[in-house]
């Protein structure tokens, strides 16, 4: 990259979003770091800051449009045009059909869907304007069905009919789509999994990592290693794809 790139990275205050942000920075971009409240990103920023890098910090909350208008207006005004955009942001509402209320559902379906629709749509703009891009969307294995995620895994296989139709749209302004379907990784949000069942989290990785083919639960640092390879130069021939960080075959 000859000139200074600036990329979005939401939910990026822990676990896989925070590793990409610190990645990308190493790459030689400046990030944007969305998250919730903007004090949940502290310590990505410091982390990022602290490493050479430049980086800011957001509060907004993805699925509504006037936050996500203002978020990316302030990336633009404090680092510049953003045009690599990482949909990380979600949350969990899991529970079996039968239990599960129309707020799981809606809620679910808010952040993860329409947060990417939101924030796609405000970035594409300085995409095209630039005539280059990067959007990056995580999906999840549970996109192929998972018991007691009816809402996940419908939101997760939304997002990647969603980079699809992007890569589709976007591809003759050289933008590219990409998504990421992560496996078992291990990440703050499944030490709660680990505590509802009973279990240390030591336990549950290591029971996990015995039905992985490489026998080893998968790290953040292993998606943030795949979404730098989108974000590249290198990686302007691949659009509209999704690729399966599990340790093995998925689809």
């Amino acid at each position: 990259m000859t000139d200074t790139r600036v990329a979005i990275v939401t939910g990026a205050a822990r676990g896989i979003g925070a590793a990409i942000a610190k990645r990308l920075s190493s790459d030689g971009f400046d990030v944007a770091v969305i998250d919730l409240r903007e004090s949940d990103t502290a310590d990505t920023v410091a982390a990022i800051v602290s490493g050479g890098g430049r980086a800011i910090g957001i509060g907004a909350d993805v699925s509504q449009l006037a936050d996500v208008e203002t978020a990316v207006a302030r990336a633009e005004a404090e680092l510049g045009a953003p045009t690599v955009l990482i949909n990380n942001a979600g949350i969990l509402r899991d529970n079996l059909l039968f239990k599960m209320t129309d707020d799981d559902w809606d809620s679910v379906m808010s952040v993860h869907l329409r947060g990417a629709f939101l924030m796609t749509r405000a970035v594409q703009k300085y995409q095209v304007a630039a005539k280059w891009g990067r959007i990056v969307s995580l999906s999840s294995t549970s996109a192929l069905g998972n018991r007691g995620q009816a809402n996940y895994a419908a939101a997760k296989a939304g997002i990647q009919g969603f980079t699809k139709s992007v890569a589709i749209e976007l591809g003759p302004f050289n933008v590219t789509a990409n998504a990421i379907a992560p496996g078992f990784i291990a990440t703050d949000m499944l030490r709660g999994t680990a505590e509802r069942l009973g279990v240390t989290f030591e336990h549950f990785l290591g029971e996990a990592a015995k039905d992985i083919p490489v026998r080893r639960v998968g790290q953040p640092e292993d998606i943030a290693a795949l979404a730098s390879f989108f974000c590249s130069d290198e990686a302007s021939f691949v659009s509209g794809q999704v690729v399966y960080a599990a340790g093995g075959p998925k689809a």
